[in-house]
């Protein structure tokens, strides 16, 4: 039996985000839309920032006067930039976004030298504000910058991190190949870093790279075998390539492990349309 690809082929660009956002098909929500970042990378001074942090989600005002009068007592570096970091995240919950890069920017230059990483998580920050602002340029050097950071600390696993937050904005740029160099970068960071594999699968297959896709989704499901949006696009890319009943197989693993799943939804319908095995 033959698969009718041409109305598959149409809906199989609608995985995911609407992809008239510029969102790679395939991404989750949390990916496509992920808020400004408030990793800590500093235990030992953890506490104070902590409860300011705490203050910056619930009570953003009182955050601020926190935040400020922290610095003007900040006897390290450490002090002056986790007091900046608390800072933007207040500003951040006011919706104030321009004002909120510009002091994770601040806080990723007053890091200690030797903490590359976390200068690297508040230069994320400060991109991610530009982003939420709709200012893809400066999203971009920012984020392109803290992934050199992280790769530089070095921090395999945050360096693959920030590298698929720079190919979430290169794609919604339109510069699908420079996005592809961002995820390979990423994979070389972290090898075991599903969402990288998985995500280089999706634009692989957009790029219609098919035989690329394939290779990198057997990789994603080899990591994470029962994370449906993996099922989903193994199936997606199957179907693509002509192989029936591997697509089949795994729709069908996206039902298993997920049957509520908006995942799971989406395989109903694409199973619906694959001829059933004879």
């Amino acid at each position: 039996m033959t698969l009718s690809l041409a109305p598959l082929a149409l809906l199989f660009m609608q995985v995911g985000p609407n992809p008239s956002a510029g969102a790679m098909p395939g991404i989750p929500d949390e990916l496509a839309n992920r808020p400004p970042r408030a990793e800590v990378s500093e235990p030992q001074v953890q506490p104070r920032l902590a409860t300011c942090l705490r203050q910056a989600a619930n009570t953003p005002d009182a955050a601020l006067d926190y935040a400020q009068g922290w610095r003007e007592t900040a006897e390290t570096d450490l002090e002056m930039a986790q007091s900046a970091h608390c800072l933007g995240l207040a500003l951040v919950q006011l919706d104030r976004m321009g004002e909120a890069r510009e002091i994770f920017e601040l806080a990723s230059a007053e890091a200690p030298a030797d903490n590359l990483a976390y200068a690297a998580r508040l230069n994320a920050m400060a991109g991610n504000a530009a982003l939420a602002e709709g200012d893809m340029e400066n999203a971009l050097v920012l984020l392109d910058r803290a992934g050199g950071q992280a790769l530089a600390a070095p921090d395999g696993a945050l360096a693959a991190d920030l590298r698929v937050d720079l190919a979430r904005v290169l794609v919604r740029m339109g510069r699908q190949e420079d996005a592809a160099e961002a995820l390979s970068e990423a994979r070389e960071a972290d090898g075991d870093d599903a969402q990288a594999w998985l995500l280089s699968a999706t634009l692989s297959r957009r790029l219609s790279r098919l035989g690329e896709a394939q290779q990198q989704i057997e990789r994603a499901v080899l990591l994470a075998p029962r994370n449906p949006q993996v099922g989903l696009e193994a199936g997606v890319i199957a179907a693509l390539s002509g192989r029936e009943e591997a697509a089949r197989k795994s729709f069908q693993s996206v039902l298993d492990v997920a049957p509520d799943s908006p995942q799971a939804d989406q395989a109903r319908e694409y199973l619906a349309q694959i001829a059933p095995a004879e």
